[in-house]
């Protein structure tokens, strides 16, 4: 029977209470190629002009603009400016400097003729360089901080740090950055029918899959998963993972199962007796029982014990929690329209996120479910590359009708060649 004290939620409300409560975490200094993908919390000023001095952009002749005028024109070539190296001497009316690109231009010149602009001559006394083309002023330099100025606020806090900031860093001579620190996140399973992946299962046992689907989960966005194992069906061991977890400094806090209508639902009684329960049903499918509260000032999510509920929940709740947490203030869910192949007939009021494949056609993506939509299925999953979002006021759905499809994979849909 529903406890009415407890009402049940629409995910969007579940979603806020869990975000209203998740905190950002405090920075941490880290190397600059571990700061990828991550949230900058300082400000990067730049302590010297990039480039450093104006410098040739390309290989060629460094001149003065007012000799190339006019061409063609005879050069006399007085020396070799490679890059990384002041030339020592100017360029003075009627001569040229063989340049090459990022070499510091000469004193004197303030244009680069390219090579292929060029035709040389040696006679016994020395190099002549012939300009064969009309070249503007200032053509091929480029200026000093062009790029970046001394004392530039280059990078602000709250930018997620892609490749090329990380380059900017390194350019900057910045071989540490401070970033939001990752979360870490505590996962303990329960039930006395559940045993770690590498014991034989008794008979009625089974493995446990969800601490691990779960833990990718959490490392795929950007958390630190702790596995705490499996604390069998009584309190006190429950109440000891939960300690457990606190005392291993967790963020956060995810239990599988004990959160149903039952005898066992540990995880409620835990949050009752150690903390502050603050939901527990949701109008979704799978999904409904999960629970949520805080113990010890630490959030808990405490999810369903079927693999698909549970997997479900972390990416529905989990993933814009520990987003929020390491500092960004977006964490949209890649998806696509597609048309059913099938038709869906659903009669109980919940928001329904079916298991489907996807397939690319000319007409756009089509949708079909992956079998057995049963929340005990995890190879549902396994062949999955998106949840259809079944709205709650709608009961059939005929064969072609479009609906949204939340990407499971990165890059779209599951190679199968």
């Amino acid at each position: 029977m529903q406890d009415e004290r407890r009402p049940v939620l629409s995910v969007e409300e579940a979603l806020e209470r869990i975000l209203e409560t998740v905190r950002v975490l405090e920075p941490e200094r880290v190397p600059i190629l571990e700061a990828l993908g991550r949230v900058l919390a300082e400000e990067v000023v730049a302590d010297r002009s990039i480039p450093p001095l104006p410098n040739s952009a390309m290989d060629g002749y460094a001149v003065r603009a007012a000799d190339v005028a006019r061409v063609p024109v005879r050069l006399r070539v007085i020396a070799e400016a490679p890059a990384g190296r002041l030339s020592p001497v100017e360029v003075t009316p009627g001569t040229a400097v063989r340049i090459m690109t990022g070499a510091p231009i000469p004193a004197g010149a303030d244009t680069v003729v390219p090579f292929e602009h060029t035709r040389v001559e040696q006679d016994s006394s020395c190099e002549w360089v012939e300009i064969l083309r009309e070249t503007r002023p200032g053509a091929n330099v480029r200026e000093a901080g062009e790029d970046v100025r001394a004392g530039q606020v280059v990078l602000s806090p709250g930018q997620v740090l892609r490749p090329q900031e990380i380059g900017m860093l390194a350019a900057l001579g910045r071989t540490e950055v401070a970033v939001i620190r990752r979360p870490r996140v505590a996962i303990l399973a329960t039930g006395d029918e559940v045993v770690p992946p590498w014991e034989t299962p008794g008979p009625g046992q089974i493995r446990d899959a969800n601490s691990y689907t779960v833990a990718a989960q959490v490392r795929q966005y950007g958390g630190v998963p702790l596995l705490l194992g499996v604390a069998r069906d009584e309190e006190t061991l429950a109440r000891e993972g939960v300690r457990r977890a606190l005392a291993e400094r967790a963020d956060l806090i995810i239990t599988s199962g004990g959160v149903s209508i039952g005898d066992f639902d540990l995880v409620k009684q835990v949050l009752a007796a150690e903390g502050e329960m603050r939901f527990w049903s949701l109008n979704m499918k799978p999904g409904r029982p999960l629970a949520f509260g805080v113990v010890g000032g630490v959030p808990l999510v405490g999810l369903p014990g079927n693999p698909v509920s549970a997997m479900v929940a972390t990416e529905l709740f989990v993933r814009p929690a520990l987003r929020k947490m390491q500092g960004f203030t977006q964490w949209p869910w890649p998806e696509v329209r597609a048309r059913l192949t099938d038709p869906i007939t659903r009669k109980d009021g919940r928001r329904h996120y079916l298991r489907v494949r996807l397939r690319e056609t000319p007409e756009g993506w089509e949708a079909t479910l992956t079998g057995d939509q049963g929340s005990g299925i995890l190879s549902s999953l396994v062949q999955a590359d998106g949840l259809a979002v079944i709205p709650e006021d709608v009961d059939h759905l005929p064969a072609d009708s479009e609906v949204r499809v939340l990407l499971l994979r990165e890059y779209g849909v599951r190679n199968t060649e």
